[in-house]
């Protein structure tokens, strides 16, 4: 007894690019026997055997229903609206990454029954590749040219082409297609020039280029050399700036030093009373040692009362005796205070 049968067997692996489109094939043909209603399903099973089949797409009872996956709304169509000619076969646009996966296609008209799986795989094109020059690029030195790609499915690979002058690659050159990495060893100034990188994977390809200038070594015993001249000058203008600035400190400390030293040997002034006191003493001692016949010269007016020491005339005020025969001394001049002096007469009476 014939029954339904899938005919779209030739191939069940599919690569493509992101963005790009692909057809998944889901032909068939129907036997007399099978009567019942035509439904065909696309269900997508995931790579983790632990999440379960999901449909993403179904025709059934002449309906076509796609809103059951949100990955993929709005991107997947059947290839031919009418799925009854006998083609289920599903187009998918703007693939992504992540449509990765295994689809399987299932057709039902009872009581025939049958299913096929494809696997898709979307790459990614090389993307974003970017060269850079490691190392010395200096006569004799290892210069190591990089190239990387920031974007790609693997697997990459890289190649490496002189694109000015010779396109050959130095003779003491090495290649790591693997990794993109270009070992130049012992280079001289012929290995100057413009390199070129490809990367490359089953999806496509992406190019760089990088500007290689190889020069003869630099001095650097003279730039040793005039580094340590200079740091030598620097120091020597800082111990000079240090020694100024000590300098004028000491300078500052001695006027100070000497000018405290001064003040301090100045004997502090006399006060008025203490010179009175110094000079009524004075005179006291000199009446001791005055003879009677000495008293004569001195005025008699009587005085009651002898001042006190701490006495001093208001600079209006005048004396009240007459002046003596002898001239008293210029109080003055001395800086004391005026006193009345007492006489003693020839019996030896004081008056």
């Amino acid at each position: 007894t014939r029954s339904l049968t899938i005919t779209s067997v030739d191939q069940s692996m599919f690569e493509k690019a992101q963005g790009e489109k692909v057809t998944l094939p889901c032909t068939f043909e129907l036997s007399e026997e099978d009567e019942g209603p035509l439904d065909i399903e696309w269900v997508l099973i995931p790579a983790d055997n632990q999440k379960r089949e999901q449909i993403i797409i179904m025709y059934a009872v002449d309906r076509v229903y796609n809103h059951y996956y949100a990955g993929l709304t709005g991107r997947m169509q059947f290839t031919n609206l009418d799925p009854r000619s006998g083609d289920g076969s599903l187009d998918i646009l703007n693939l992504k990454a992540s449509d990765t996966g295994t689809y399987q296609c299932k057709v039902k008209k009872a009581p025939g029954v049958q299913s096929k799986k494809i696997q898709l795989t979307v790459l990614v094109k090389p993307a974003r590749t970017k060269c850079s020059i490691e190392g010395s690029q200096e006569i004799g030195k290892d210069v190591t040219l990089k190239c990387v790609s920031q974007e790609g499915s693997p697997l990459l690979s890289y190649d490496w082409r002189r694109i000015s002058g010779t396109q050959n690659l130095p003779a003491t050159s090495v290649l790591n297609k693997n990794t993109g990495e270009l070992l130049l060893k012992n280079a001289s100034r012929e290995y100057s020039g413009t390199y070129s990188c490809v990367a490359t994977n089953r999806v496509g390809t992406d190019e760089c280029s990088v500007e290689l200038n190889v020069t003869p070594p630099v001095n650097t015993a003279g730039i040793i050399t005039g580094a340590i001249i200079g740091t030598l000058l620097g120091l020597s203008v800082l111990c000079s700036i240090i020694f100024c600035f000590c300098k004028k400190h000491r300078e500052k400390k001695y006027e100070k030093e000497v000018h405290h030293d001064i003040r301090e040997d100045v004997p502090p002034p006399k006060s008025r009373s203490s010179t009175a006191r110094s000079y009524i003493g004075s005179n006291r001692s000199s009446l001791g040692s005055m003879s009677p016949s000495n008293m004569e010269g001195y005025t008699k007016t009587p005085y009651s009362q002898v001042p006190s020491e701490d006495f001093e005339r208001a600079p209006t005020q005048t004396p009240a005796f007459a002046p003596s025969k002898v001239a008293a001394p210029n109080l003055s001049r001395m800086g004391a205070v005026p006193v009345m002096i007492p006489a003693q007469s020839k019996d030896g009476s004081i008056v």
